[in-house]
């Protein structure tokens, strides 16, 4: 059964103490999660376009109510997100060139030339991804060692796109239940998903600092837990999303978002 879609509008910490390397003090853990945040902001609105396209379509009216919380929740991801790069910019960090790259390449070329279905199939299955890293934030130590702002955040984020897995699914079943629809949305969610996270994350690393690269880094073992172990979990859940049986509460998960949103301090 769906649970009920709760908009928060949380505040994080990202001032003037915020570390650089937050994920640990490791500029390779740290780097490879913020590859992966820089792609959250415009993505969160790409979302937002592709399931309202639809929006009068939708009769049932709890999925409508669903598709509103989802809107309203997706929209506060975007701006803790970008209240984040504000740390970026304190520490002398360039990024603004490659997210106005990959909007360009996202939004200005890919969005355009793709047919609405194809974007609201590829939008339900990144939701189903995001619920995935969710999962993984909130059941394994990776966040452990980040900064208590930032993995607060994150796990909030992880939290909400749990709670609101189903969303761009069940409207994708009510307007196109294609199953070969469904499988070419998660071809180009995975492919893109990952192609734009790793370009976010070598043109991050490639300013790290030699004498930071020469230091011994306690991420290198984040990075073969997450790539790795992690990794293998992760393309199981991909593995799920293709059985045409498959439906996003399959995942019994709900148990790990409520418990950490029971937890979060109301803003």
């Amino acid at each position: 059964m769906a649970t009920e879609i709760t908009v928060r509008k949380p505040d994080f910490d990202f001032g003037p103490d915020f570390p650089r390397y937050w994920q640990g003090g490791s500029p390779l853990g740290t780097c490879i999660t913020e590859g992966m945040n820089f792609v959250f902001p415009a993505g969160e609105r790409f979302f937002i376009r592709s399931v309202r396209h639809y929006s009068k379509q939708i009769t049932d009216p709890t999925l409508r109510a669903r598709v509103d919380g989802f809107i309203a929740q997706e929209a506060q991801h975007q701006r803790v997100h970008l209240a984040a790069f504000a740390a970026l910019d304190r520490h002398g960090i360039e990024y603004r060139s490659h997210v106005a790259w990959y909007e360009q390449m996202a939004y200005g070329r890919i969005e355009p030339a793709t047919p609405p279905a194809l974007r609201l199939a590829a939008t339900a299955a990144l939701e189903h991804l995001t619920a995935t890293f969710g999962e993984l934030a909130l059941s394994t130590e990776l966040l452990d060692r980040a900064h208590p702002s930032m993995a607060a955040a994150l796990r909030w984020h992880a939290a909400e796109e749990i709670e609101h897995r189903d969303v761009a699914y069940d409207v994708l079943q009510q307007v196109n239940p294609s199953y070969l629809l469904r499988v070419a949305g998660m071809v180009v969610a995975f492919g893109t998903l990952f192609a734009f996270t790793y370009v976010g994350f070598r043109h991050l690393y490639k300013q790290v600092p030699a004498a930071d690269l020469a230091a011994p880094d306690p991420g290198k073992a984040f990075a073969r837990d997450f790539w790795g172990r992690r990794g293998w979990g992760f393309l199981r859940s991909v593995a799920a999303y293709l059985r045409p049986s498959f439906h996003p509460n399959d995942a019994q998960t709900d148990h790990l978002a409520a418990a950490y949103l029971r937890a979060l301090a109301p803003a």
